[in-house]
């Protein structure tokens, strides 16, 4: 899995596997939007090809860490992840999954 900074907002890019190879990256990728603090941090998924049931979890968890009004938006996430997510993790309010 890579990693790069999105343009234009608080978020990041990621590409590839999020597997066991990559769940140290991910979580940490995740705590920095947890610490941040923005009141949307934007998670570009569209180059990620596998994510995991622990990457969906660590997900899940840093998203239950945010504070009232803050949330993740997960922008083209692998259908997946978004079945994994509403399986495991219905009406987790502090997700958003967009297409665009």
């Amino acid at each position: 899995m890579t990693v790069r900074p999105l343009e234009g907002c608080r978020g990041i890019r990621a590409a590839g596997e999020i597997g066991l190879a990559a769940h140290q990256l991910w979580e940490r990728v995740l705590e920095q939007a947890v610490r941040e603090g923005e009141d949307v941090y934007y998670l570009e998924l569209s180059e990620v090809t596998f994510v995991d049931v622990a990457g969906a979890g660590a997900l899940a968890t840093a998203a239950g860490r945010l504070g009232d009004g803050r949330r993740l938006v997960l922008r083209r996430p692998p259908p997946a992840l978004r079945r994994v997510l509403d399986t495991f993790w219905p009406g987790l309010s502090t997700i958003e999954v967009s297409e665009s």
